[in-house]
């Protein structure tokens, strides 16, 4: 079996998005495929004012308007998550093939760590059964601060 490399990773999520862009009459724009392309160079969590200036300076010409719109699209069609993580500006990430993960949010600092624990997967599993329901999304995010040192 091959190993699939970041390339051909990025060839999947572009396919996806120009789906997407097709199937609902968006135009598919060189601006969008370069916004798509820097988001999935960037690891972890982004705003929309470090992403302008991360693309400004790599030199593409790409507006804030442009950013705030392709971000709508890509939420809309799944590539990308929103957080607000009890800040008034929302954070972004990838989230195409990156498994489920929650968040811890130090309060001082903003920083943010994520984390994966499968005993939340079976609360999961139990909430859809004890409701008879199907949980298509869901978001945990704890808040607090580093231990004093004793």
């Amino acid at each position: 079996m091959m190993k699939k490399t970041a390339e051909d990773t990025f060839e999947t999520i572009r396919k996806i998005f120009t789906e997407y862009l097709e199937k609902n009459a968006h135009r598919k724009t060189p601006e969008r495929y370069t916004i798509l392309k820097e988001i999935f160079a960037t690891d972890g969590h982004f705003d929309i004012e470090s992403l302008y200036i991360r693309m400004k300076n790599h030199k593409y010409r790409v507006s804030r308007a442009t950013l705030y719109n392709t971000i709508e699209l890509l939420l809309d069609c799944g590539l990308v998550t929103k957080h607000q993580f009890g800040t008034n500006y929302a954070q972004f990430e990838k989230s195409t093939l990156i498994r489920q993960h929650d968040h811890f949010i130090f309060i001082d600092s903003g920083d943010v760590l994520e984390f994966y624990d499968p005993r939340i997967e079976e609360i999961k599993k139990y909430v859809e059964n004890l409701f008879k329901v199907q949980i298509i999304n869901y978001s945990l995010t704890f808040y607090g601060n580093s231990k004093p040192k004793k």
